[in-house]
């Protein structure tokens, strides 16, 4: 009954069959059973799943996906074949927020051969984390898990679809080296009336520091990070744990050693 939501919260997080399997404490054999519907999923791995993913336990025994405490971007709608399409849900004013953030990054920096994808995950983490640690509040305020990769922000992929429907970014495909590449190109500028100053400068700060790191590099570094160490496949990063962080991935320290 269930194999399909597992498919579906498996390919939105990037996760392979063998990472996916070590989150649900199952072998891999038995996920592509689960997912295949050749087995059902036991009641303890139904709230496993609902507790890493931060997923309704209600809703997804009704069949749907849908995260706790948050209001949907977008109504759910049904596929041809009935199934429940996957929600990805954001407060309105965060999504809007994540929107021109996004473009702006792009305007700046999307034209670059290595800015693809991966990149620009772990330019916007960076970015949010880095930005609650100097000032203790947020920017954007996405919510990131751990990934095999480096931390991956959870909305992206429904903003970035919504993005592409409005004709705000083109998706193109591409190689970097022999590697694969998911680009985003702007089609529009980013309204900065809704980044302030402060945030902008911030911004500004992390691309010409971070922006022509490859993804692999990118990659090492979140590995070396607090929140990422701290946080177990699969879930949430604490935005709480960036005053924990040791002098190679903090920016206060960095900051304070430049005065």
């Amino acid at each position: 009954m269930y194999g399909a939501l597992l498919e579906r919260i498996r390919e939105q997080y990037q996760l392979t069959q063998d990472q996916f399997s070590k989150l649900l404490d199952v072998s891999r054999p038995t996920l592509a059973l689960l997912e295949s519907g050749k087995k059902e999923l036991t009641i303890s791995q139904v709230q496993t799943i609902c507790d890493r993913f931060q997923l309704d336990l209600e809703r997804f025994l009704q069949g749907e996906l849908q995260l706790l405490s948050e209001v949907a971007l977008e109504t759910n709608v049904s596929s041809d074949d009935g199934d429940k399409t996957l929600r990805i849900s954001v407060p309105q004013e965060k999504a809007t927020v994540f929107r021109e953030v996004l473009l702006y990054i792009l305007n700046k920096v999307g034209g670059k051969p290595n800015v693809g994808q991966t990149v620009l995950y772990k330019l916007l983490y960076f970015i949010d984390f880095d930005f609650y640690e100097k000032f203790e509040r947020q920017l954007i305020g996405a919510k990131y898990i751990r990934n095999h990769h480096g931390p991956t922000p959870v909305e992206f992929a429904k903003i970035i679809q919504q993005m592409i429907a409005d004709e705000e970014i083109e998706e193109v495909k591409s190689a970097f080296f022999s590697y694969p590449q998911v680009k985003y190109l702007p089609r529009r500028k980013a309204d900065l009336s809704l980044i302030s100053g402060l945030e902008k400068e911030h911004i500004d700060s992390e691309l010409e520091r971070l922006s022509d790191m490859t993804a692999t590099e990118l990659s090492k570094l979140s590995h070396k990070d607090v929140p990422w160490i701290t946080a177990r496949q699969g879930e949430l990063l604490d935005y709480e744990t960036v005053f924990y962080r040791t002098g190679e991935t903090s920016r206060r320290v960095a900051d304070d050693a430049d005065l």
